[in-house]
């Protein structure tokens, strides 16, 4: 743990800046707008472009190993030498990608353009989160959560931006969204003064340490348990994510416009449930929020691949707010782990993730390709059962319930 994570960290604890966390969430919410055109164009672009599932399923991964192989490494860096301006730097790469992807005619085009949308992921996530928590005021389950669900509302508006702008007006309308990314270069660079500022400030200050002590095998075991949970939760969202809209396409016969505006339903829940966890983090603690999200939602993902039309829009709503709370809460948990370490727990939990769900989306759309696309929301419906695994995680991260139980 090097000094300065942990006088940045420290120093933290003194106030909320929550238009510190707004604007990072903000720009989270302009960063995975952009990103969400990449799964809410598949349709399209499967048409224009004559591909398979198993090429739409590589398309998702080339963006989400870039992102996943990257975030780790620039989180470990940062940890000992904080860049704060690279957060700016990010959503150009963002903004260069889009560009590529909306002048591309041929898949490789499309691939290069995917690969640099995830790298410019990869520099963003692992710094805005950390800046989430500096500014958190040790408010730490709020700040995660207020940061995630600008992810959320981005990746949620995203089809419906798709369904009513790109989709009519064809690909190249994709370069609008370029402003998008400008307004979160402008925003970003102010926060980035935030941040220098906020370090030169905290430099010297003398904390005193809460920091979690555990031995270290115990700590290894907890990680591995952390990663098999978001394990379970991205390969279930990215059956919902990427390819809802042909399920719902192919088993309701909606259209592509009617399919997009469900897929929005279920991202907005994800939104609305990530948003409510926060609080609950910081009340309840991050075990009970992990119990909870992950294991209660399997009732409604075993119902959903037998439910009709309506019913299938109300179990995917309920999936998703429960399911939503589970991430932020995960992060937190392994971030009180491994105090000190909170670019390399971020950008490991990210990469790990969009890692995941890239992966996912390539055997899943080979599942799909071979067995059909209702066969995929058969077996990614027991996925939910390694909550279960919960039971190994060390008990920590009680929250401000327990803590004023004692206090009495």
């Amino acid at each position: 743990m090097t000094n300065s994570a942990v006088t940045a960290e420290g120093h933290s604890a003194e106030q909320t800046v929550f238009g510190i966390i707004m604007a990072v969430s903000f720009c989270h919410l302009l960063n995975d707008t952009m990103q969400s055109l990449i799964p809410a164009l598949y349709p399209m672009i499967k048409e224009g472009y004559g591909l398979d599932f198993t090429q739409i399923g590589f398309l998702g991964l080339v963006f989400q190993v870039t992102a996943s192989l990257l975030q780790p490494l620039i989180g470990i860096y940062t940890d000992k030498r904080p860049l704060p301006y690279s957060l700016s730097i990010g959503m150009g790469f963002t903004l260069i990608g889009l560009v590529l992807l909306a002048y591309a005619h041929t898949y490789w085009v499309l691939l290069v353009g995917a690969g640099v949308v995830g790298l410019g992921s990869a520099v963003f996530h692992p710094e805005s989160s950390r800046v989430a928590r500096l500014a958190s005021g040790g408010r730490h389950g709020l700040a995660q959560s207020l940061f995630q669900v600008g992810g959320n509302f981005g990746t949620a508006i995203g089809p419906l931006l798709a369904a009513f702008i790109v989709l009519p007006r064809g690909q190249e309308s994709v370069a609008w969204f370029s402003l998008a990314a400008l307004t979160g270069i402008v925003i970003l660079w102010r926060v980035g003064v935030w941040y220098s500022n906020h370090r030169k400030a905290s430099a010297g200050r003398k904390i005193a340490s809460h920091a979690v002590q555990l031995p270290r095998k115990k700590v290894i075991q907890a990680i591995a348990v952390l990663a098999m949970l978001v394990f379970s939760k991205y390969v279930y969202m990215t059956s919902l994510s990427s390819y809802y809209t042909f399920y719902m396409i192919e088993r309701f016969d909606v259209s592509v416009q009617q399919a997009q505006i469900l897929l929005f339903v279920f991202l907005g829940a994800v939104a609305i449930g990530t948003v409510a966890g926060g609080p609950i983090v910081d009340w309840f603690g991050t075990k009970f929020v992990i119990w909870f999200s992950i294991l209660g939602a399997l009732p409604f993902t075993l119902a959903l691949p037998y439910a009709d039309y309506y019913w299938t829009i109300v179990l995917t709503f309920l999936i998703g707010v429960i399911l939503a709370s589970a991430f932020s809460a995960i992060v937190v948990f392994a971030q009180e782990l491994v105090p000190g370490r909170v670019g390399m727990i971020a950008g490991l939990f990210f990469g790990f993730a969009f890692g995941i769900g890239g992966i996912g989306a390539a055997a899943l759309g080979m599942v799909a390709d071979r067995m059909g696309i209702e066969f995929v929301y058969q077996i990614c419906s027991y996925l939910p059962l390694l909550g279960l695994l919960t039971i190994f995680l060390p008990d920590i991260g009680k929250g401000r319930r327990h803590l004023a139980k004692t206090s009495r």
